[in-house]
């Protein structure tokens, strides 16, 4: 017996990566149902390689009977519909900023805290942490298991679609304009600056302090996530590309760690791919992980400065594992170890 999926947001990148990970991942659903703003009502999306889902309003929809909601349709909406969802029944995967700290809400990466997810019963919610948490908390973790981290510094550098297609077209319209000796727009004003040829140090809004809410997300993410008070200073980047985040992560232990040591738990690490070569050519970048699963980690070196330091270049496809896996390994975990059905 299967379960009844909603997928909350199904027309933007993230909620059409939901659908894909879903078909590729077979998850054991009976019904998936594509629910969206009034305004795309009755637009198609693809689920799977032959199958189209008609996409419902969802202020209108019921979602009495629903087992599951994969929701990513901004924070706003989710404020509003994740609880409703909730009250129906419904255990909600919610991959939006809305609940993220809330301690009522467990926030959950499954390499890394999947005991968490027992917490759900409180409000029938789970949190997706940001997508730049998600894949440095993977790294972390088994290297935090082997020696004890006790400080990171982290430099981001985020493609354009963490801010959605509206971004990404912004991305494509100003290089193309560029390319023709066109003046530089900013056409629908997604950026504070040209994104093209450039690198933005702003993401999201700025603090009191002078951080932006970017880097504030991911220091207290991780201690929530990771479940240790480790100090975290964070510099967000947007960076010219359309997907795959990189981050330059230094970080101090409490204890001695040799490279080949944080290597060697690297790689026996789940959903972490070490690619390590001290040549060309040996490492991953944002442009070879679209479309990959792992968290790639790679230029695993020792910081000098420090008596226990090293240094590592991490990568993912912020879609899927900085989104849409992640949420649909929650579920996963979800019906494996809290709400299975009987056969």
């Amino acid at each position: 017996m299967g379960y009844k999926v909603a997928v909350v947001g199904a027309t933007g990148n993230v909620g059409r990566e939901l659908l894909t990970t879903l078909a590729e991942r077979a998850f054991p659903a009976d019904e998936v149902v594509a629910l969206a703003s009034e305004r795309s009502a009755g637009k198609e999306v693809s689920f799977g390689e032959d199958k189209v889902l008609k996409v419902q309003d969802l202020a209108s929809y019921d979602f009495a009977g629903t087992d599951i909601v994969l929701s990513s349709p901004g924070a706003k909406v989710s404020a509003e519909h994740s609880p409703r969802a909730a009250a129906a029944g419904a255990v909600v995967v919610d991959n939006t900023s809305k609940f993220r700290m809330d301690p009522d809400v467990p926030l959950v990466v499954p390499e890394v805290n999947p005991q968490a997810i027992a917490g759900y019963t409180k409000r029938n919610i789970i949190a997706n942490p940001n997508c730049s948490t998600i894949q440095m908390v993977v790294a972390l973790k088994p290297l935090h298991d082997l020696a004890t981290i006790e400080r990171v510094v982290v430099d981001t550098y985020q493609s354009t679609s963490g801010a959605g297609k509206d971004a990404m077209d912004e991305l494509f319209n100003q290089t193309r304009g560029i390319f023709v000796n066109e003046s530089v727009h900013r056409h629908k004003n997604i950026f504070t600056k040209q994104i093209a040829f450039n690198c933005i140090p702003h993401i999201d809004t700025f603090m009191d302090d002078g951080s932006t809410k970017e880097e504030w997300k991911m220091i207290v993410e991780t201690r929530k996530i990771m479940g240790a008070d480790i100090k975290l200073s964070a510099t967000c980047v947007r960076v010219p590309t359309f997907i795959g985040h990189a981050e330059a992560v230094n970080m101090e232990f409490a204890d001695p760690i040799s490279v080949e040591e944080a290597r060697a738990a690297l790689r026996a690490a789940p959903g972490v791919s070490v690619v390590d070569h001290q040549v060309d050519e040996g490492y991953v970048t944002p442009a070879e992980c679209p479309g990959e699963d792992p968290v790639f980690v790679s230029r695993i070196r020792k910081d000098p400065s420090v008596e226990y330091g090293l240094n590592m270049w991490v990568v993912a496809d912020n879609l899927r594992k900085g989104a849409a896996l992640n949420t649909v390994q929650i579920a996963e975990e979800l019906i494996r170890s809290y709400m299975r059905k009987a056969a």
